[in-house]
Formats: structure tokens, sequence, C-alpha cells
């Protein structure tokens, strides 16, 4: 089976293809992954075939930082803003992905560009999984506001808002997709849920959206994507990378064994000595990172972490390259770090509220304060806040007194408690479960190769 995988977007975007590129490859399948040019390296690093479609993520993250709609309360305005960006480029991976897929029997798409993907398996005439990371699919059990009164509306009025929100999503792109060379009159129509050729994957666990799964009854729920240790133990959350710098101020209580209250973390060998000894120097420290999101004032950002973790006693560890590296004893700031590795020995992760990193904290069995930006960010927030496993707010207008509240409430121990229970039950199979639906759902390439042998032998050329 010749599989290609399109994840365009950012870093976060773009793992679960490489994910499931690897589980595919390593059952035998012919795999291609597409991503944004500045993210083929990364996938061929972690051994897949990349080729690059579209345009450079960071360019567009760069676009969505200057854009002050992204950031005004009106959620028209936001709305708008996304849909804008949505469209740019829209032609350009198009035509770049129409090449890449020809001769392959199924593609595999993310949820940045779905539309994308679906119009060049329709012109390839060949079936399309979209790869949902967040319950975008009408429904009523999801609220469709992501506000702490969303749980007050009611199912039907949901439905109807998502619906909505589809169509809008749908009048936008028209004309993109319109003005594609090989548009006709069926252009679109494959991407309708429950058309033929068209699956939306569910990757996520419908625990955290009670009523869901019985709702979404023709799409296969198959748990997050995340990097399974025993099988693919070198592609992390984020690369075990770290800047070497000196040690600012005494770190009291290094050990070196790797251990924290008698309980052993040998995943922790992954990480640099010098942050493996702070780690297990004191107290479980906070975790704050913002991934791939745009932080127009990385001063600004960390002073207020730092002065909201001091005000609660709890040291600080603050990832991201646009911050200043350096360990001290109160906080170690480095450029990235393997989730799998470090969050099971923090007290509460603070981030932005990407599906990946919602997974690694829920995973790691911590709570979250998510503070997000953008896109299903606010949603996962509201939806861990309304579980009792985290806290979250706005990213923008964030401030030390709130970020402080925000900790406060989600170190509580009735949610620490909930957060681990729920972290032990987690299931690290998804990308397993997602190949398997892609097996599924591809064509009979064994049908189709006999008969083009067939041909071929008695055409002479065999």
């Amino acid at each position: 089976m010749k599989v290609l995988l399109a994840f365009a977007g950012s870093r976060g975007d773009a793992q679960p293809g490489v994910l499931l590129g690897r589980e595919l490859l390593g059952r035998g399948h012919d795999v291609t992954v597409a991503v944004s040019p500045n993210l083929v390296e990364f996938a061929s690093r972690h051994g897949v075939p990349a080729v690059s479609f579209g345009r450079d993520s960071d360019e567009l993250l760069r676009a969505q930082r200057d854009d002050q709609r992204f950031r005004q309360l009106n959620p028209v305005q936001r709305v708008r803003a996304v849909l804008d960006l949505q469209r740019r480029g829209f032609g350009e991976s198009a035509r770049d992905l129409l090449a890449v897929a020809r001769g392959h029997d199924i593609v595999v798409t993310g949820m940045a560009c779905e539309e994308v993907a679906v119009e060049v398996a329709r012109h390839h005439d060949i079936p399309v999984a979209a790869v949902h990371f967040f319950p975008i699919r009408p429904n009523r059990s999801v609220p469709v506001v992501a506000a702490g009164w969303g749980h007050r509306i009611p199912g039907p009025l949901n439905s109807l808002g998502w619906r909505a929100l589809t169509a809008a999503r749908a009048r936008a792109l028209a004309p993109e997709v319109a003005a594609l060379p090989w548009a006709t009159a069926a252009a679109g129509r494959v991407g309708v849920p429950g058309a033929q050729g068209y699956t939306a994957i569910q990757a996520y666990d419908p625990e955290l959206f009670p009523g869901l799964a019985n709702e979404l009854r023709d799409s296969p729920f198959t748990g997050f994507p995340v990097p399974d240790a025993t099988r693919y133990p070198d592609v992390e959350p984020e690369p075990v990378v770290f800047r070497r710098t000196a040690v600012i101020g005494a770190v009291p209580g290094a050990s070196t064994g790797h251990h924290r209250n008698g309980v052993a973390y040998p995943a922790i060998q992954a990480c640099d000595s010098e942050l493996f000894e702070w780690l297990i120097a004191g107290p479980a420290p906070v975790y704050a990172g913002f991934g791939s999101m745009p932080v127009a004032d990385p001063v600004a950002v960390e002073a207020m972490v730092r002065e909201a973790g001091r005000r609660l006693g709890l040291r600080v560890l603050l990832v991201g390259p646009m911050f200043r590296g350096r360990i001290g004893a109160e906080l170690a700031v480095v450029d990235q770090v393997d989730h799998r590795a470090v969050l099971p020995l923090c007290a509460a992760a603070v981030h932005h509220g990407g599906a990946g990193t919602t997974a690694a904290a829920l995973r790691a069995g911590v709570p979250s304060v998510i503070c997000s930006v953008q896109a299903d960010q606010p949603y996962w927030g509201r939806q861990v806040e309304s579980l009792g496993l985290g806290s979250t707010a706005p990213f923008a207008g964030l401030t030390a007194n709130r970020l402080e509240r925000l900790l406060i409430r989600a170190t509580e121990p009735d949610i620490r408690l909930r957060a681990a229970a729920y972290g032990a039950r987690f299931r690290d199979d998804g990308v397993r479960r997602a190949a398997d639906v892609v097996e599924s759902l591809a064509p009979d390439t064994a049908a189709r190769d006999a008969a083009e042998l067939t041909a071929a032998t008695i055409g002479g050329v065999r």
C-alpha cells in the first residue's frame, strides 16, 4: 500500500504524521510524508521519506503574530482572522500535493490542510482520511463556545453552531477551491462527513468529551497519537536538545541518582545532566512552555512566570528558544525538552493548550494550566478545566496575579489526584490504532497489482 501523509502546520501538527508514517513503514507499506518546507529535515531525521508542500509554517505563525484580529475580544474578528490565514498558500499547497499524490492508494491528512488534501484525493480518485486532534464535526456534546458559560448551551444549539462554523470555513475556502485548475462542480463533496471515500479519524480520548462517542458512531476513535517509548523511543514531543550554559547560582542537594521520593525515573536519563541535576535537586517545578506560539515579549513573559512561581514557592522550568537560557536555583531556562521524560517530574504544566502538549500533560498525570492563544486551544482549556484536570485563561492579558490564581487552583489536592488517576489509565497506542484504520480504508492493492501484472504480461512486456 502506498500512503501519502499530508500534515501541514507547525511541528505539533506534523509530528502525528511522522509517528503514523513510522508505524506504517514498520508494517511494510510505502510511505511519503508531506510537511511544511521548514519541517522536512525534522521528518527525515526521524526516518520517514519526506517532501515539502505549501508554505513555511514559521511564516504563517509570524503572519498570525502580526494580525491584531487574533488578539481581539470579538469572536467574529478572530474567526475571520483564522479563515484568512487558512487561505494563504492554498493553491500553492494544492499544486505541490497534487504532484506528490500521483500513484498513491490513500491520502491521510491533518486538520491544517484537510480541504487541500480532500481536493487532491478527489482528483486522483483515492480515499482520504482526515486526522482530527479535536472534535470539530457537528455534535451536541462539545460546547461550541469556549467560554466559562459554554456548558450551559443546549445540545441542539451546539450542533447548530458547529454546523455553522463548518459552513463558514467551506464558504471562506470556496474561491480557493474553485480556482484550482482541476476543480469541477463536484469539488468539496468528498470532504462532507459520511461521503464516500472520506473518513474522519478522531485522534483523542473520547473519555474527555462525555457523550461524543455515541454521536460520532461513524468515526473511529483511536486516542492521542503520542510517541510510544517501547516502539519509537527517538521520536519525542520535543527533541532532547538543551542549551549548554554555565550554572548560575548554587543548586543545593543535587543527587546523581535517578530517583525522587523513592520513585525511579529511567526516562530522565535522556536529559542533559545539568538539567537532570536541577530537576531532582528540589521540589517538583512548574513547567512553562508555549510550543510554536509567537511570544511577542519573551522578557515580560519570563518575568511573569517567574514572579508567579516565587509567590507560591515553586521552582520554574521555562522552555522555549525565545527565552535566554540559563540554570539557577529557582529557575531553569532551556530550549526544548522531552515531555515524556520531564513532565512526570513537574508539579503542573503551564502551556498553550495544543493537542500534543495537552496529551503530554495528561499522559504524565500532572495538572495543566492552559493559556490558550488560538484555534482549538481555548476548547482544550475549557474541557480540561471542566473535567477538573487543570485551569485555563487566555494568554492575551495574562498577568502574574492571574497566573498565580490559576496555579493555586491547578495544584489543589483534588485536581492533582484526578490528573494522576487519568495519567495512570492513559492509552499510548493511538498511533497503532490509527494505522489499523488507515489499513482498513485502503483499496485492495493486491487485486490491482495482479491486474496490472496480467496486462503487462499480455502486452509482451514480461
